[in-house]
């Protein structure tokens, strides 16, 4: 199959080094511009990816502990009928499981250490039905959340604050005030810690307390529960899923997602990501024209080339098709060389960079400061598309100039002194 004329003596033109040195794959400049390509396609790949790693993992210990949809009336009192409320949720084909919840404010007092924390009062057997954690912790801790015993299991970094453990009193205040002949007075509640739990997300376990749900029914005051937690069979789903549940439950029933409940957290990730996107661009954008330089040295050192190839009838299309061919040619090597060496490092940073951590004797992510210890990555089609896409275009476009220059060159003046 013989290949057309452009594509024939671009690619010669992209294997020649300058100077006449021949049989060399790239000359020293076209060099430079792929490497220049590949290291801004990588970077790029590399970054988006442990951004996305951070995203699912945190997302993930989220998820450990909160639902994917709370069904809540909207006056924070007791749902007026929440077997009916769940048994409507469980109609949507997305819901696989649901359980009944209380949670309020609250201060819990240990000596003279307060701390003010979210109470949840929970089922302890239906609470594994929407929550990783319910599930993890069912026949051991939570199992130990009997009615009216007044147990508490507190979340790990709360109860190193309160210096308390397995065993321990403690004093929860509860908010709102009993009326008494002597006056207003704080309503309280002694309660037995029987352990504690660590979600891995440090807003959970420092400021989270788990009771019975019957327990806080009474210590709140609320006739029964205040919301349905919901788990969806996708959790990517949640928004959808959360919009369509808000219409069949009518105006009475506040419907919250969990992308929702933790707005501010994702859309400061989705800016980061967006932020970071546009300046490694530039990298690649900075390296893409770059060619623009090498194509036209080639076009000054090739001039003689261009004026014998127009005197044998080459038009000036075809001379413009060689040079983008060329410029091309460079873009696409570039290209699928950061594609390729970005997806390498992102599916196995897992084992980079602690050899990197135990070559230099660091640790990037001391597990005493953040609450993941290790880089995770989670590289997405969705990214790496568009990444390889953009540096294609600006590859493309960087060809333009120089290759219409190129076209313009005049047989006569080319030739004069040769």
């Amino acid at each position: 199959m013989t290949l057309p004329f452009e594509l024939q003596v671009g690619w010669r033109y992209t294997r020649a080094g300058r100077g006449g040195r021949r049989n060399r794959f790239i000359s020293f400049i076209s060099g430079v511009s792929m490497i220049g390509i590949a290291l801004g396609v990588m970077a790029l790949i590399v970054v988006l990816s442990v951004m996305n790693g951070f995203q699912r993992d945190v997302r993930d210990r989220m998820l450990n502990v909160i639902a994917h949809v709370e069904l809540l009336s909207y006056s924070g009192q007791a749902l007026p009928d929440w077997q009916a409320t769940e048994a409507k949720a469980r109609q949507n084909s997305a819901v696989i499981g649901a359980a009944p919840f209380i949670a309020s404010q609250g201060l819990i007092v240990r000596g003279e250490d307060m701390r003010g924390t979210v109470i949840r009062g929970i089922s302890p057997a239906q609470e594994a039905q929407v929550t990783a954690l319910g599930a993890q912790l069912k026949d051991g801790v939570f199992a130990k959340l009997q009615p009216g015993a007044w147990n508490i299991v507190l979340g790990a970094e709360l109860a190193r604050q309160l210096g308390v453990g397995a065993g321990d009193k403690i004093t929860v205040v509860a908010p709102g005030a009993q009326v008494t002949p002597m006056g207003a007075s704080p309503r309280y509640r002694s309660f037995n810690v029987v352990g504690t739990f660590s979600a891995g997300h440090y807003e959970y376990d420092s400021g989270l307390a788990l009771i019975h749900i019957d327990d806080a029914a009474k210590l709140f005051r609320t006739e029964g529960p205040t919301g349905v937690q919901l788990k969806l069979r996708d959790v990517q789903d949640a928004r959808h899923v959360a919009g369509e549940l808000a219409q069949a439950m009518g105006p009475e029933i506040l419907v919250r997602d969990w992308t929702r409940a933790n707005a501010t957290w994702f859309d400061a990730v989705q800016i980061e990501k967006r932020m970071m996107s546009i300046v490694l661009s530039l990298i690649v954008a900075v390296a893409a024209f770059n060619l623009v330089s090498t194509l036209v040295m080639t076009v000054t050192d090739k001039q003689s080339d261009i004026a014998i190839l127009r005197t044998l009838g080459a038009s000036p299309r075809s001379i413009m098709g060689i040079f983008i061919v060329q410029g091309a040619v460079s873009g696409v090597i570039g290209t699928l060389a950061g594609v390729g060496l970005g997806l390498l490092i992102a599916y196995n940073i897992d084992v980079i960079v602690p050899a990197i951590e135990h070559l230099l004797n660091v640790s990037f992510l001391p597990g005493s400061i953040y609450v993941i210890s290790q880089m995770p990555s989670d590289p997405q089609r969705g990214d790496i598309l568009p990444i390889a896409l953009v540096s294609l275009v600006l590859a493309f476009v960087a060809t333009l100039y120089p290759s219409w220059r190129a076209s313009r060159v005049q047989p006569a003046e080319a030739l004069r002194y040769e």
